[in-house]
């Protein structure tokens, strides 16, 4: 049985980091979700889950340095995708996890971090990964809302050395535990994530 994760074992990384290309190109943290960006909405969600928490930005950085928490840009050039946020997140943690969370889903659980953390430590898991049902009723994986060991780092390089950009293959070659959140009361909608400004006014009307 793996040591117990408590909340302090846990840094939160909110990635903002994408070029919302579905969404015209805007920035799409900064975007106002009932009255507020996405990105500080999702961090106000996030802090009183974890230790610390960090967004993951490639631009208007001083927009999000306004929020009060840390903001490094992807280590990796290019707009290299989710990956190159997590491996931003692992370099800079100093917690024994990271947990990472887009910006784009605001109704995400509030024991999101409870739940990946009891997966990963009944499993002596490398990685516990949310599940959720989507529009075609279906259960599919969240990979964007995973927690990791800070000491998959050497692992996450390599494997982006190599040219890897997919999350699914890179938590693939890891002991991954996956947790549905299918309980009674959990919101059908809470991992819905929001690409045009259409579906961030209908999701904030729903």
């Amino acid at each position: 049985m793996a040591s117990v994760i408590d909340a302090s074992d846990v840094t939160g990384l909110i990635l903002a980091g994408g070029r919302g290309a579905r969404m015209g190109g805007v920035d799409k943290g900064l975007q106002n979700f009932n009255g507020m960006p996405l990105a500080l909405h999702t961090l106000l969600r996030l802090q009183p889950q974890v230790a610390d928490v960090m967004i993951n930005a490639n631009r208007n950085l001083g927009a999000y340095e306004a929020f009060g928490v840390p903001v490094w840009p992807d280590v990796l050039a290019d707009y290299a995708g989710p990956l190159a946020g997590f491996l931003t997140g692992l370099e800079r943690c100093e917690t024994r996890w990271l947990v990472t969370v887009p910006c784009d889903t605001p109704r995400f659980p509030l024991d999101l971090v409870e739940r990946l953390a009891s997966a990963a430590q009944e499993q002596d898991a490398e990685i516990a990964m949310a599940t959720a049902p989507e529009e075609d009723g279906q259960l599919h994986t969240q990979p964007v809302f995973s927690l990791m060991r800070i000491d998959l780092l050497e692992s996450l390089v390599r494997f982006t050395q190599g040219g890897g950009r997919k999350v699914d293959a890179w938590t693939a070659r890891h002991k991954t535990a996956t947790v549905p959140f299918t309980a009674p009361g959990d919101d059908p909608r809470a991992f819905f994530n929001v690409n045009t400004l259409a579906q961030l006014h209908q999701l904030e009307q729903s």
